[in-house]
């Protein structure tokens, strides 16, 4: 199983089905996001114990791979 099947998980019950950290309701473009202005893994994984280095690595290569997707939501978020 790939990592992205087992860390990144989508439920239309859960955070309205965008991408999320698995068990939690930390959305990947969420996570983009705050990396985007300026947060670091050490600051995320202080003020979000629940996180690990392998569940944001798994964000960034998410972002990676479907950073159309990923994108609009983050657009969607802005505007809402």
């Amino acid at each position: 199983m790939s990592r992205e099947t087992s860390w990144i998980e989508k439920n239309p019950d859960v955070c309205g089905g965008d991408a999320c950290i698995r068990d939690t309701r930390h959305t990947v473009y969420g996570l983009v996001e705050w990396r985007k202005l300026g947060l670091t893994d050490e600051r995320f994984l202080e003020h979000h114990p629940d996180l690990s280095r392998a569940d944001l690595q798994a964000a960034w290569e998410y972002y990676e791979s479907h950073r159309e997707e990923i994108d609009q939501a983050i657009q969607a978020d802005a505007e809402a």
